[in-house]
């Protein structure tokens, strides 16, 4: 009779811990914070500038596995901070720089522009607007 309970209640268990097993806490140190070393909020830069990405209170590791207290940046055009815990979209206006990427090179047609940094772990998952930063600049 024991074992039979003990079955039942192991079954119980795995029943309700399996949906469980995928799901990944996605949580940022709360004194972390991202930010662009470069270009400037309100620069005027050229059709091709240097970006750099910085963050505090997080280490930059590159994509693969999750690791408490590390994630890599994605870089939004004309776009905003995704949702905590939704998966950072790769298309043409969300870069992702998987392999600890802090800089880049990016070519952006004259006018107006926002560029988002969202910090994400290693399974591309955001941070939220907690390791998010907006800035504005007008490619000439």
């Amino acid at each position: 009779m024991m074992k039979r309970w003990g079955f039942m209640v192991c079954t119980m268990l795995a029943m309700v811990l399996t949906p469980l097993a995928g799901v990944a806490v996605v949580q940022a140190a709360e004194t972390s914070e991202v930010g662009f070393e470069k270009p400037h909020n309100g620069a005027e830069v050229n059709g091709k500038f240097k970006i750099k990405m910085e963050v505090d209170g997080m280490k930059v590791h590159k994509a693969g596995n999750i690791i408490d207290g590390t994630g890599h940046h994605h870089l939004i055009i004309d776009g905003d901070c995704i949702a905590r815990g939704q998966v950072v979209p790769k298309d043409a206006t969300h870069l992702h720089f998987g392999k600890g990427q802090t800089e880049t090179t990016l070519g952006l047609a004259p006018g107006k522009h926002t560029l988002t940094l969202q910090f994400a772990n290693g399974h591309h998952q955001s941070y939220g607007r907690d390791l998010c930063t907006t800035i504005h600049v007008t490619v000439k």
